[in-house]
Order: structure tokens, then C-alpha cells, then sequence
């Protein structure tokens, strides 16, 4: 789908007055309640740079990376890492973007970095062609492996209604900070891939949630008191159709977006706009709301925009 089609075909909640930036057409996608001066916000977005330098504009409204890491702390970063597929598909997050968050982690203090995810196709093709594995190298963070049932631990998910218990990956467990790096795209069973849809990737057993209401599990899942502290969604190339893998470039569009929140349904109720889909529209979205684990309504939220 061409940029121009998808933000005529866009319908939004009406603009909020007195917005620090506009989006243009996007307005529409991220509108949000009048902002108040030096505001604590529900959501940053930034548009219209590469990864990493959005990334460094949109982490300094959220108060700089300090405000999440200090000194000493073992980080975790979790990416999509699920395809093997080079980056320039979409089908996995940035790595140019997963590269410049760790770096941010790192000087805010980090003691390590960790990546991994817990893959679709073959671990090591993916590490390795997403073009994450390098990334994590360079910046000076940790690939670690999510392939055997022993790196991960069962857990309890309180007040579950179809997932009560999971087994978790132990960087999820023993991290001190967790920051949550979907990259947005379409997906054949739930919908929409974003921030509590990549959570699979840090459980052994997800066959149960597709067999047991995928989208109750998704939202469920939210319920487990170890939470991301950061979500960052790449929303550069966005896959309109054919997700979770896809099949050509054909299905992206380069929206060139990035969006940055501690409220993982507010990022998702955001994300769900850019794929010209209504928040309530995504079933785990409108589950994981009515739950009380998020921020679902856009016109009530304060949304920095920005644009490069």
C-alpha cells in the first residue's frame, strides 16, 4: 500500500488542539488530548527519520534513558526476531534501532545487555540474517539463546482467565529492566504484531495460547507482574498484509515511525491506527483494556509528536 493511500484511508478520533508538532495526514492516527507544559506523556511518537536517530529524539522527551536504567542494572531488550529474513522485509525489528537502544542502556550505565528471542524459524538463521545478531555485537550487548526448553522457568500468571501458568525465558525473570522492541506489522491469527503480542517470544509454550484463545492469552499475559518498563514500537516499515512473515517488500509500507511508551496498550491502541485498523478492532487490544492494563482511548492521552 502506497504512504499517500494508507493515511487518506486512515480515520482518526479528531484532533487534539494545541499539538507541539503535526504529523500532517497522521494527525489523524495520533491524535490526542491538548498537552499541558512539560507534561509526563502516555506516548511519544516520532516521524520521519532513520531508527536510531528517532530513537535518540523520542527516549530524550521520555526524560532520557537515565529515567529507566541506572547504574550496575542487568537490561534485557527484546526484539522480533522470529523470521529468517533479511531487514529490509519487515518481517523483524530494526536492527539499526536495536543497536542504538542498547548503546543507550550502556551509557545510562547498564552493567550487560541482553537480546534474544524465542524464534519461528531456525534461531541461528534468524540471529544471524535479521542483521540483529551483528547489531547486538557492535553496540557491545549480549546474544543469548531462546531455543531450549531449559532457559525457561514456569511462572504463575495471576487472575489468568485462559493462561494461569507459562514457562518464561529466566532473562525475563532475573533482568532488572525489560525493554519491549516489536516491530508493527500485520498478523494472520491475532491480527496486529506489536507490544503485547510480542511477549510470545519470551515463552516456551505458546502452542497452548494459539490452542486456548490466542487473543485472551495475549491479554492475560499482560496480567504477569514482570513488566516492560520501556516499549518501543519500529514502526519504519510497516507490513500492511501477509504477516507475521510476509512475502515480498510488496507488503510494507515505509512509514518511517517510531513510537516510544511505558503503557503497552496505549502503544498498541496507537499501532493498531497505522495498520487503518480502530483500537477496539484488535481483540487483545480491547481484552487487555477492559483488564485495566492499559490506556485504550487515544483522545484521552498525551501524545508528543514529533517530526524529523
Amino acid at each position: 500500500m502506497k504512504r499517500r493511500n494508507f493515511l487518506r484511508s486512515s480515520v482518526g478520533a479528531g484532533l487534539g488542539a494545541g499539538a507541539l508538532l503535526s504529523f500532517g495526514r497522521y494527525e489523524k492516527v495520533l491524535a490526542g488530548k491538548p498537552l499541558p507544559g512539560r507534561s509526563t506523556y502516555d506516548l511519544v511518537a516520532i516521524m520521519g527519520g532513520e531508527p536510531a536517530a528517532m530513537f535518540d529524539m523520542g527516549i530524550q522527551a521520555m526524560g532520557g534513558m537515565g529515567s529507566f536504567v541506572t547504574k550496575g542494572q542487568k537490561v534485557l531488550v527484546k526484539p522480533n526476531i522470529g523470521w529468517d529474513v533479511i531487514p529490509d522485509r519487515g518481517a523483524n525489528t530494526n536492527p539499526a534501532l536495536v543497536k542504538r537502544i542498547i548503546e543507550h542502556c550502556l551509557r545510562a550505565g547498564a552493567k550487560e545487555v541482553y537480546v534474544f528471542d524465542n524464534t519461528c524459524d531456525n534461531w541461528i538463521k534468524c540471529y544471524k540474517n535479521s542483521g540483529i545478531e551483528q547489531a547486538v555485537k557492535d553496540a557491545g550487548g549480549k546474544m543469548v539463546p531462546g531455543n531450549s526448553e531449559s532457559y525457561y522457568q514456569e511462572v504463575t500468571i495471576p487472575n489468568g482467565k485462559k493462561l494461569t501458568k507459562t514457562k518464561v525465558h529466566e532473562l525475563v525473570i532475573n533482568s532488572d529492566v525489560f525493554i519491549n522492541v516489536p516491530v508493527l506489522k500485520h498478523h494472520s491469527s491475532a491480527r496486529m504484531t506489536g507490544a503485547l503480542k510480542n511477549m510470545m517470544g519470551v515463552v516456551w509454550d505458546r502452542a497452548y495460547w494459539h490452542s486456548n484463545d490466542l487473543n485472551q492469552c495475549i491479554a492475560d499475559y499482560a496480567l504477569y507482574p514482570k513488566k516492560p518498563s520501556l516499549n518501543v514500537t519500529d514502526a519504519y516499515n510497516v507490513m500492511m498484509r501477509n504477516g507475521p512473515r510476509g512475502v515480498s517488500k510488496e507488503d510494507l509500507s515505509n512509514m518511517k515511525t517510531l513510537m516510544i511508551s511505558t503503557d503497552w496498550v496505549a502503544i498498541d491502541a496507537a499501532s493498531a491506527k497505522f495498520l487503518g485498523k480502530e483500537p477496539a478492532s484488535i481483540e487483545h487490544i480491547a481484552v487487555a483494556a477492559a483488564m485495566g492494563l492499559g490506556k485504550m482511548d487515544l483522545a484521552t492521552m498525551n501524545i508528543h509528536r514529533m517530526k524529523m
